[in-house]
């Protein structure tokens, strides 16, 4: 099949996923990264005012601050520490933008793992007997492959930032990245229909690439809400739930079509 058929039916699934996940009562899982969201903002913003505090007070001590005594030097001083606050703020969330998605893939790797299992169920009727052990497995399969994935996009971009720097490069850098990131996101999310099939990582790896315009295709969303400034990290939780759902519907929609049961 075509590249672009795959990614034809990558991107199309989520208007499918949407409808799937709210007609068979899933919508649930909705409330998991509601629940992280809540989590990671209030640990981020105590961490945030941690460190900006101890970096204050290291930086009162090598200027000393307290020892200003010239007219709005209370106001240069209020001023300086907020400035602190503010830039590690900034800092944590365009850090958190760029690691943020492989972070909520491996949080979320067991119930997206669970809803792809289930998906398939509904959907073919194919009978996957609840097991802990093997969610188990499987959410730690999902560890796995995100933290490879993530290693990967990151030596790519690094890579692609350096070859910015040369002429007429740069034109391709910023799109090669977001196809790189949406391939690698994708790759998470149709793996566990992959193991489903008893693939092991290698085998998920050759047919993930072999069917890599479905892995664009269904990563190009998540990777897309990532790019939403300040609220992005925050969405990419719901996208995932929704990502997982599209994932399998868009591999079984392709056996489907090619007359196949089993990839």
């Amino acid at each position: 099949m075509s590249f672009l058929k795959d990614l034809q039916y990558g991107i199309s699934s989520y208007s499918n996923a949407i409808d799937f996940i709210f007609r068979n009562k899933l919508a649930w899982a909705f409330l998991i990264p509601l629940a992280l969201n809540i989590l990671l903002f209030t640990l981020g913003i105590s961490l945030v005012g941690g460190y900006s505090e101890s970096i204050f007070h290291w930086l009162e001590e090598s200027i000393a601050i307290k020892e200003w005594d010239f007219w709005g030097a209370d106001f240069l001083a209020n001023t300086l520490g907020f400035l602190i606050w503010l830039l590690l703020k900034v800092f944590f969330f365009l850090l958190f933008a760029f690691v943020g998605g492989y972070v909520v893939l491996i949080l979320l790797s067991p119930i997206l793992a669970y809803l792809s299992e289930r998906t398939e169920k509904i959907h073919s009727g194919n009978d996957f007997p609840f097991s802990w052990l093997q969610l188990l497995k499987d959410t730690w399969r999902g560890i796995l492959l995100a933290v490879r994935n993530f290693i990967l996009e990151g030596i790519l971009a690094i890579l692609l930032f350096l070859l910015s720097f040369v002429p007429l490069f740069q034109l391709v850098t910023t799109p090669a990245l977001f196809i790189i990131s949406a391939y690698y996101y994708g790759f998470s999310f149709i793996d566990y229909t992959a193991e489903r099939r008893k693939m092991n990582r290698q085998e998920s790896i050759r047919y993930i690439r072999k069917n890599k315009g479905l892995a664009i295709g269904n990563g190009a969303l998540f990777a897309g809400s990532l790019m939403i400034p300040i609220i992005g990290v925050s969405i990419s939780g719901f996208m995932a739930i929704i990502s997982s759902v599209a994932a399998t519907l868009a591999i079984l929609k392709k056996e489907e079509k090619e007359g196949i049961t089993k990839v």
